[in-house]
């Protein structure tokens, strides 16, 4: 049900446009997309993180043809980072929007920049990403691949979630919408939600009204690092989903059971979700700001 009917597709030889290369999951599946025989073009806000990435890539006999920082969510530095790819290679083959960031806290405490950053980065980058990407793609009449890393929170409703998965829901509909508008053109599309992953992320993540210093939420954070899988688990499940032209992919099976409880037993998920909910303002009750 969740697979594309287009062919497999290998990564060995194929120009792939990795975005939040520099770390976490981007730079992970820049690795192995690169051990897979990938030639790579990656950009990142972080330009000495992407620096040094690359430098680690090389090392290793991994082919990055080019790499520059881009901040996603303007429009014009997206637009110049395609027209300088494509002066080189004409067209990707495989577009992967990796990069986001992350901001959690209740709607009272939420302020306007939660919201606009996280939409202007999570939504909008990659919709900048795809609209000067994917035309050439399809002009080239290749076929090839397109990745958007969603998340759990683009899928249920997490506590504490509501700007993050305003985001990462956009980013599921705009994906839903291109897996059948791009068939015809040899495009699959994938969908990556991923649950609790270790990254660098989870150490600096905002919490709106929450003390993250304190010993409550330092306990919280340490509980979710230990439960969360690696960035190399994720960037394993998104390259043999891009093989396999699989659309939705998951990275652990607790997300993907709540996913199926939420669509096949909606009492289950709603009780589930509340528990959750309540768990979560008892566990901070000792860590406002």
């Amino acid at each position: 049900m969740f697979v594309n009917t287009v062919g497999r597709m290998e990564l060995a030889g194929k120009r792939v446009l990795i975005t939040g290369a520099a770390g976490g999951i981007g730079r992970a599946t820049a690795r192995l997309a690169a051990a897979e025989g990938a030639r790579l073009y990656l950009t990142d806000l972080n330009g000495p993180g992407l620096a040094e990435a690359v430098r680690e890539i090389r090392a290793d006999g991994g082919v990055v043809d080019f790499a520059e920082p881009a901040d996603l969510s303007s429009l014009d530095e997206v637009t110049g980072l395609g027209e300088r790819i494509h002066q080189r290679c004409g067209h990707v083959d495989v577009v992967m929007n990796v990069a986001g960031i992350s901001a959690w806290g209740t709607v009272d405490r939420l302020e306007h920049r939660h919201w606009r950053s996280l939409v202007e980065v999570n939504l909008m980058g990659p919709v900048h990403v795809i609209e000067t990407f994917l035309p050439p793609m399809i002009n080239a009449g290749r076929g090839g691949h397109l990745v958007n890393v969603s998340s759990a929170a683009g899928l249920i409703g997490l506590p504490w979630h509501a700007a993050y998965s305003a985001s990462k829901f956009g980013l599921r509909g705009v994906s839903e919408v291109l897996r059948f508008d791009l068939r015809q053109h040899g495009i699959g599309v994938s969908l990556v939600c991923p649950g609790g992953v270790r990254t660098p992320l989870t150490e600096t993540v905002e919490v709106a009204g929450i003390d993250t210093a304190s010993p409550v939420w330092v306990r919280l954070r340490n509980g979710f690092r230990r439960h969360a899988v690696s960035p190399e688990r994720v960037a394993a499940a998104i390259v043999r989903g891009v093989r396999r032209r699989r659309y939705l992919v998951y990275t652990s099976r607790d997300i993907q059971l709540i996913h199926l409880l939420q669509r096949l037993c909606p009492p289950v998920y709603v009780l589930l979700m509340r528990l959750a909910n309540f768990a979560m303002r008892r566990l901070l009750r000792g860590a406002a700001a």
